[in-house]
């Protein structure tokens, strides 16, 4: 039983996280819907997230901290820059032009860019007659086009709701149409409604891409500042004070920066402390155990729990282009996770598989000291020069010890 529990951990954890995710979508569109500023919702999200991780980064960390070299800051204040600042500035502007669910989707986005990114990176190597990588190739290819979809066609709308709101829609429709005025003027509003929406599609794909950037980005500086919670701070750290001189730019009155006991003080904590720092350590612990594949392959979750919450609880609008769309970036972005499955499947059989020459197996050599005690079995050849002990099993092998000392070709 405690071994079941403990493989079913991260999946558990993932599938709440992604609950989290779809909760913060819902509460930050209503924040915003209200007047918001998504800048001053950045600030305050990431001031709430800085103090909800830096005092476990200080303590639990404190011993194995290393030190912030001129080249570690530099790499800290640009993912501070891509990720508070461009990232969740573009993300929060696309969704208030757009809606949770059709955010949701272009978010799906995120594997297939930093796939390509890491090819231009040459963090990924691309074997195009290999299975793995038509597949990864194919899935970006796809996933790209679905997004297309989505920001350049909308189609009718698919009402999930009752037919009783439906008949409402309809007569409201034909009393708006009886009149001139009122025709002209819904279709100025359907037109600016367009305009907002391609708007907001642009500005989902720019946070996409900054967001892949953060990732790259993080994988470099992890290697070389491996505190996982003592850099996720410093990043919520960076990132409030870039957000700050970025709105107090953007934002010229005062009473943008006034919040109470409202929906936004919710959504601006709801975002810093779920969203980000505890989602940031719950990413990174599952991810050491099960790797990027696995924590990136339930994204999708959230856009269905995002579409269902949006569609009884804001009555938020379907339009087929976004289910088409969306589908298309389902089905690239697992097309593109089961190449990098497949790939590290056979990064830990080459691992595992001992290496061979001339049909035997090699043993490790093994350096010792020339005054031990040894005791020489069958098979055993041993050079006091140079203080090595070579074993070789199975069958003996005619040839020389130089030749015997050769490591072979993996």
């Amino acid at each position: 039983m405690a071994s079941l529990l403990e493989r079913c951990k991260p999946y558990i954890a993932m599938v709440c996280l992604q609950f989290g995710y779809a909760g913060m979508n819902i509460i930050t569109k209503v924040s915003l819907n209200r007047g918001m500023s998504h800048y001053v919702l950045v600030v305050y999200r990431h001031a709430f997230a800085t103090a909800a991780i830096a005092p476990f980064a200080f303590f639990l960390e404190r011993k194995v901290r290393p030190k912030i070299t001129l080249q570690i800051f530099i790499q800290i204040f640009v993912l501070g820059l891509l990720g508070p600042v461009i990232d969740q500035n573009f993300y929060y502007a696309g969704l208030k032009f757009t809606s949770p669910t059709f955010a949701c989707a272009m978010s799906n986005m995120l594997p297939a860019m930093t796939f390509v990114m890491a090819v231009l990176c040459r963090m990924e190597k691309v074997h195009i007659k290999k299975l793995r990588c038509q597949a990864k190739v194919i899935g970006t290819v796809v996933t790209v086009l679905g997004a297309m979809l989505m920001t350049l066609y909308k189609g009718q709308v698919i009402n999930f709701t009752s037919s009783h709101q439906t008949h409402l829609r309809s007569a409201s429709t034909l009393s708006a149409a009886a009149s001139p005025a009122a025709a002209i003027a819904a279709a100025a509003s359907a037109a600016a409604a367009d305009k907002d929406w391609l708007k907001g599609s642009i500005m989902l794909i720019i946070a996409t891409l900054a967001w892949a950037s953060f990732f790259i980005l993080q994988a470099i500086t992890m290697k070389r500042y491996p505190a996982h919670l003592s850099l996720t701070a410093l990043v919520c750290f960076m990132g409030t004070l870039q957000s700050v001189a970025v709105t107090l730019v953007m934002e010229h009155k005062p009473s943008a920066w006034s919040i109470g006991w409202d929906m936004n003080l919710l959504a601006a904590a709801y975002a810093g402390i779920v969203s980000s720092s505890i989602a940031y350590y719950v990413q990174g612990l599952v991810m050491q155990k099960r790797g990027p594949v696995f924590v990136t392959a339930f994204s999708p979750l959230m856009m269905i729990i995002v579409a269902i919450m949006g569609i009884f609880i804001m009555t938020e609008k379907i339009y087929l282009g976004g289910v088409l769309g969306a589908v298309l970036i389902v089905m690239g972005l697992y097309s593109v996770l089961w190449g990098k499955h497949k790939e590290c499947q056979e990064m830990e059989a080459e691992l595992i598989t001992l290496p061979k020459q001339n049909g035997h197996n090699l043993v490790t050599l093994q350096t010792i000291d020339e005054n031990a005690d040894i005791e020489m079995h069958k098979n055993e050849e041993f050079d006091n020069s140079k203080n090595i002990v070579v074993v070789t099993v199975g069958a003996p092998i005619q040839q020389s010890f130089s030749s015997s000392m050769v490591a072979p070709k993996p």
